[in-house]
């Protein structure tokens, strides 16, 4: 079984507590080689970079990393690069911030999914840089994103005209070849539209906007098994700041409006 991941990166050193002198992508290259599988896998990194990123020698040779550098700079770019590098010889495509993390379970139950469904996305538990959990969020980052690669190649590319919305738009693009999709929550979240409505109303989003083959799948954990770091050099919170990046989210946000009639989830 072979599993190809792709990550973004700007190799940026990681501000986690007791982590120093570490870059983000080491974190989540760890991620991935604790994961409990029920068989043997080889897990692999495809990180794009901008342009002009230097890559320290230690994770330049690291033996599962390819590192594939973006056409110009961007995120979009990179993650285009890395996508272009991914063959037909992988079994399974995921996603992975390079300062998102997967808990252990995490894989061998998104596979296990894979067994029924075509694309699998995750709500996350979010936390700071010291470790403290922030809250959970149900907006399907692709850093949960795992799928077959026959999904991924029906799909494609990320569109090169986002820039904040990218995961957006791939999922509309996903609910229109109606292939199955599962979601995975926690073992105590609301498995209905009708309960997630009142008391999770981005879960139930997901079910809305998503497309009509997604389905809320629960695993037995307490927590979310996808880790997602809130901190300050993120794109969201530049979003969140106002501004510039602010305006151009909402006129992508628009955009994606017209295209799928709502912002899919």
């Amino acid at each position: 079984m072979r599993i190809a991941i792709i990550t973004p990166s700007r190799m940026k050193p990681s501000t986690l507590a007791g982590k120093s002198g570490q870059y983000f992508l080491e974190h989540a290259v760890e991620s991935a080689n604790s994961q409990e599988l029920d068989r043997p896998a080889t897990i692999h990194f495809f990180v794009g970079t901008d342009p002009e990123t230097e890559i320290p020698a230690r994770l330049a040779a690291h033996p599962q990393i390819t590192f594939v550098r973006g056409e110009r700079k961007g995120q979009i770019p990179a993650l285009n690069a890395a996508i272009r590098a991914v063959d037909e010889s992988w079994d399974f495509v995921g996603f992975l911030e390079d300062d998102d993390h997967w808990l252990p379970p995490y894989l061998g139950f998104a596979l296990r999914t894979l067994d029924s469904f075509d694309f699998v996305s995750s709500t996350q538990v979010e936390t700071d840089e010291a470790g403290e959990v922030v809250r959970i969020n149900d907006f399907p980052t692709p850093s949960g994103w795992l799928m077959r690669r026959s999904t991924f190649a029906q799909v494609g590319a990320i569109n090169p005209a986002s820039k904040w919305h990218y995961d957006n738009e791939w999922l509309g693009r996903l609910a229109e070849t109606g292939l199955r999709r599962a979601h995975l929550v926690e073992a105590t979240a609301p498995g209905t539209f009708e309960n997630a409505v009142q008391v999770r109303p981005w879960l139930a989003n997901v079910l809305r906007f998503g497309g009509p083959n997604t389905h809320l799948v629960r695993h037995g954990f307490i927590l979310p098994l996808v880790c997602r770091l809130v901190h300050p050099g993120s794109g969201t919170s530049d979003v969140g700041q106002g501004g510039t990046s602010r305006v151009e989210s909402d006129a992508e946000y628009q955009r994606l409006i017209d295209r799928f009639g709502r912002i899919p989830w």
